[in-house]
């Protein structure tokens, strides 16, 4: 379809930005691979691995009077491999609000068609997040939702991603092979005949992707996927200052940090209906972006915790963990207020040691981009050691995240407005 759309008309600058990204891209997907490394990558998202392939264009040739042409660039991350592009993409799919969050952070907010979810309930997450940043805003109106699947269920429809015809999809390939009606050749499809694929999500928690893609897959950190996008959008030195924000925050985290025996436990979870998800803290990828530098013992550190694991109340009051993590509690899916006062009436989870000293909070998405991870980096910091980072001044649902007094901020806002601003 989009071949036949193209045939029709003059080449535009989309139509390099598209073709560019395929004809490099040809072999790549014959089994979601690329990359020369296998999966088991030990980078930890407290590390900045380097990883760009940006490059000078040296398949570029000259015309007979010396003069060369538009060299364009290459950027590299598995699965997709190495992706050729002419152009800076300027219209783009997204299905995960990490790279939405990334698009923003580089300045290319305003190129995201789509979201996989709802826009506006992932639309109100950013707005939490952006409220204290001056000229930072994600706009989501008129963005497709990707998905349009019930009852647990994903369901993109590859008409969508015609109709969208966007010159880059920033999300990860292997991914939608996972969903119902996909294949390796309905991703290879999209990307001959719309536009290339660049992204990788199963680095979240290190999972195992479809087995198809497992052969060659690599894991990263979250600086490190965030380098390779910025490579994507020739924003190279935009990332690294805001990447040096983050590790500024990490230090100033890190050389405070009081001595391990005087650690909480902490626990991370969602509560839905009288059961508890659990998710370990203490393990890679960078879902844990924001609590695995903090060195807290994980509670769940003595069972076996997996996708599949709950608990009923009984089961965590034998855990008993110091501190609770309520996941996707800011401006987002759950009313973790409203789910305290719930526990706190419950005979059995009022005994909880979290709930009964008011130590169960909001906390972050685990699908985290850059400006997010900072600021749930500091929130996580203020909720574990109120007495050496300033106290969590508490979120109720709904609300930006919550006003820091200025001398009890971790980082400078200012500073991170300014470079995504394009002003630093």
């Amino acid at each position: 379809m989009a071949d036949e759309r193209s045939q029709r008309r003059a080449p535009t600058r989309r139509d390099y930005v598209k073709y560019g990204g395929a004809v490099v891209g040809a072999g790549v997907l014959a089994g979601c691979t690329g990359g020369s490394e296998g999966p088991g990558s030990n980078a930890t998202d407290d590390e900045t691995t380097g990883g760009s392939n940006a490059t000078d264009g040296s398949d570029a040739t000259g015309d007979s009077n010396g003069s060369t042409a538009d060299p364009g660039y290459t950027a590299t991350m598995a699965p997709a491999g190495e992706v050729a592009f002419d152009a800076v993409p300027e219209d783009v799919m997204v299905y995960s609000l990490l790279y939405a969050d990334l698009a923003v952070a580089l300045g290319h907010g305003d190129a995201v068609n789509s979201l996989g979810f709802d826009a506006d309930a992932g639309g109100n997450t950013l707005d939490a997040y952006y409220a204290d940043l001056d000229g930072v805003s994600f706009d989501r109106d008129g963005l497709a939702q990707l998905n349009t699947g019930s009852g647990g269920g994903i369901s993109v429809d590859r008409e969508l991603l015609y109709e969208l015809d966007s010159d880059l999809h920033l999300a990860d390939p292997c991914l939608f092979v996972s969903f119902d009606g996909w294949t390796e050749d309905d991703v290879a499809e999209i990307r001959d005949n719309v536009g290339p694929w660049f992204g990788n999500i199963y680095s979240r928690r290190r999972s195992q992707p479809p087995e198809p893609c497992r052969d060659r897959y690599e894991y990263y950190a979250l600086p490190d996927v965030g380098e390779r996008v910025a490579a994507v959008f020739r924003e190279e030195e935009r990332f690294a200052a805001l990447d040096a924000v983050r590790e500024d925050l990490l230090e100033t985290v890190r050389s405070d940090l009081p001595p391990a025996e005087d650690r909480p436990t902490v626990a991370t979870l969602i509560y839905m209906d009288g059961t508890y998800y659990p998710s370990r803290t203490d393990g890679p990828g960078f879902a844990n972006a924001h609590v695995r530098p903090l060195g807290a013992p994980d509670a769940f550190a003595g069972d076996e915790v997996t996708y599949e694991t709950t608990y009923d109340h009984e089961a965590l009051l034998e855990v008993d963990p110091d501190v609770v993590l309520h996941q996707f509690g800011i401006a987002s899916y759950y009313d973790v207020g409203a789910v305290r006062e719930e526990l706190a009436d419950h005979p059995v989870a009022s005994e909880l040691a979290a709930v009964e000293n008011d130590r169960f909070y909001s906390s972050g998405n685990p699908v985290q981009g850059p400006i997010m991870n900072l600021f749930q980096l500091e929130m996580t910091a203020k909720q574990l050691y109120p007495e050496r980072f300033g106290e969590w001044p508490g979120y109720d649902h709904g609300d930006a995240y919550p006003a820091i007094p200025d001398g009890e901020r971790l980082f400078d806002r200012q500073r991170v407005a300014d470079i995504i601003n394009g002003d630093a």
